[in-house]
């Protein structure tokens, strides 16, 4: 015989009753345990663990939250229809980020710096990605251009004199190369005067727009202008970046023509040229004294590195690749070279983990880059802070050169110093 429903209800309330007033099996408690135990036993992370941010880092989607203030931020350009070549950055900054996972805010220490870019004076957030068309390029510039303009012109957290402190410092993740533009258009209106420009490429990026002639170039609402080839030209042309103090790195491209004429209008825009293949007579510092030099340690410097700086065989995955790049360490020896620079923003673009392998070394090397960056930027406030005391020294770790060894070893380190001169301390 089946019990009428209300009937099953009347029945089933005693019991009911009993289990939630039973003070053991209530999980809502009236006075639970002080929120800083509840985050010392669970609010920290495994590398494999937790939702996918750069570095493990808080997130705040800062466009939708304007009263957030940080000092510096990573945010993503998911962008990637400028591209001449392959497409696919537009993932990049999810996969920028997938391959930061073993930078957690405890597992930070840089030894070749000194310091834990993430538990030193500033508020690092995770500001998410810019929502971008994929369909409108004009309206994809707009939106980058109003999005980086609304962040830097916040106060940041930490704000003090000089005035270098007044504004954020945004890390972008790409995207194609052209999300640089928008982010100088918005820095020169946040500092009232041109930006140094410190470029890391196999290509120039300063062409001119005709440099890909087209017959509808000249048709009614043709975008074509905008490219992740032409945007240093057109920062140029809108007076955005200084004509004195700018510098590109590692180039190695073919050119067009049969001739120089591409480095005649590179020329005219004031850069230097470092070309990839000097690093071998250079070295890593000389690469890093050559620029520094150029720039100087005051003016306000945007940093933009495409990953294709890189050797295809270290860094495939990128939309276009060019033989005969610098390795992942000689990258890392220069960015640490240049730490004194005034870095006011940076990106690091053109990963396209399509074309990545399955150890997804390009995402690798372009975390460890920003990595890298952030820890200058962190670097450089500590010193205008006058908190140098904050920067640990480096301990001695090569006394097994000069100790310990044998009379092989000592021969063989003898050798060495000869063959690497100004390297005494071995």
């Amino acid at each position: 015989m089946r019990l009428p429903s209300a009937l099953l209800l009347l029945l089933a309330g005693p019991a009911l009753g009993s289990f939630y007033d039973n003070p053991e099996l209530d999980p809502i408690s009236e006075t639970g345990p002080p929120l800083d135990e509840l985050k010392q036993k669970w609010d920290s992370d495994w590398s494999f663990t937790g939702i996918s941010t750069f570095a493990h880092l808080r997130h705040v989607k800062c466009l939708t939250a304007p009263y957030d203030q940080f000092d510096i931020a990573i945010i993503g350009a998911p962008f990637d229809t400028a591209v001449s070549y392959r497409p696919g950055a537009r993932f990049g900054p999810r996969s920028i980020r997938h391959a930061s996972a073993r930078q957690t805010p405890y597992r930070a220490f840089n030894h070749r710096a000194g310091i834990n870019p993430y538990l030193s004076w500033p508020l690092i957030l995770d500001c998410g990605d810019i929502p971008i068309t994929p369909f409108d390029n004009a309206l994809a510039l707009h939106q980058m251009s109003t999005a980086y303009l609304e962040l830097n012109s916040r106060r940041a957290l930490s704000y003090s004199n000089p005035p270098s402190h007044k504004h954020p410092k945004l890390v972008t993740l790409g995207g194609d190369h052209s999300v640089a533009l928008p982010a100088l258009r918005a820095l020169y209106r946040t500092y009232n005067q041109p930006i140094a420009l410190l470029h890391f490429d196999a290509h120039l990026d300063t062409w001119h727009p005709g440099s890909y002639p087209s017959t509808w170039s000249d048709h009614p609402g043709s975008q074509d202008d905008f490219t992740h080839g032409t945007m240093f030209w057109i920062a140029a042309q809108e007076g955005l970046i200084r004509n004195t103090s700018s510098v590109h790195a590692g180039l190695r491209t073919r050119l067009g023509g049969s001739d120089y004429g591409d480095y005649a209008n590179d020329d005219t825009q004031g850069f230097l040229r470092i070309e990839a293949d000097d690093i071998d007579e250079l070295k890593p510092s000389g690469i890093a004294d050559l620029i520094v030099n150029k720039i100087g340690t005051d003016v306000p410097v945007y940093l933009s590195l495409d990953i294709d700086v890189l050797d295809p065989g270290l860094a495939p995955g990128t939309g276009t690749p060019e033989p005969g790049g610098w390795t992942t360490r000689e990258l890392i020896q220069i960015l640490r070279g240049i730490e004194d620079l005034n870095l006011v923003g940076a990106d690091v673009v053109e990963v396209a983990p399509a074309y990545d392998g399955s150890g997804e070394e390009t995402a690798l090397a372009a975390a460890q880059a920003v990595y890298e960056i952030v820890t200058s930027m962190v670097k450089r406030g500590l010193k205008e802070r006058g908190e140098h005391s904050k920067v640990v020294k480096k301990t001695p770790g090569k006394e097994w050169l000069s100790s310990g060894l044998n009379g092989k070893g000592r021969k063989v380190l003898e050798e060495a110093k000869e063959r690497v001169p100004g390297r005494d301390e071995l």
